[in-house]
């Protein structure tokens, strides 16, 4: 599209195999993803000599937050673009990115790394949790003709919380190994 060759992948770690086969110009990332999401990809992005200069662009219709747009930014992202994206406003951020414009700054400490992610994976959770108690309680009193498309999105909501609470996990572990 406008001339970009795109290489895509399902999630970071599929993404991180891609890109120490071939650097990438520029990398445009959503945040929720299986495996490894967008935060923590950014990050080993920004702690690797041999990646840490790639431009990155956050995508997310999940993470929305000023909060999540301020992390996102200070761990080395050059723009933050809620989705759904308008296309010329991508394009824009892409050319930004490959003309050297809105350079970041030095890595992020793990400390503040994991510090920050934690922060927004608990809000996330929180939200996820609500979303699949509401969705829950919806699921209720809907007749059962439209019952098989709430259970599908409830299907989804708690895949996200399990993932989440996943990474929370995993994440309190390295946080204990720092102290």
């Amino acid at each position: 599209m406008r001339g970009y060759r795109v290489q895509t992948a399902r999630d970071g770690l599929e993404a991180l195999e891609a890109i120490a086969a071939e650097m990438p110009a520029v990398i445009v990332t959503d945040i929720l993803m299986p495996r490894m999401d967008g935060f923590a990809l950014a990050h080993q992005l920004r702690n690797n000599p041999l990646m840490a200069a790639v431009p990155i662009i956050f995508l997310s219709a999940t993470y929305v937050t000023m909060e999540d747009e301020q992390f996102a930014l200070t761990l080395g992202a050059m723009r933050f673009l809620p989705k759904p994206v308008d296309s010329d406003e991508l394009f824009v951020a892409v050319a930004d990115a490959l003309t050297g414009q809105d350079r970041h700054g030095p890595p992020m400490a793990e400390r503040d790394f994991y510090a920050g992610y934690r922060q927004r994976l608990e809000g996330k959770l929180r939200q996820k949790a609500a979303q699949v108690a509401r969705s829950n309680q919806q699921l209720e009193h809907l007749p059962e003709d439209q019952r098989e498309t709430y259970r599908r999105l409830l299907s989804e909501s708690q895949l996200q919380y399990d993932e989440i609470q996943h990474e929370l996990a995993v994440l309190s572990s390295l946080l204990k190994e720092l102290e």
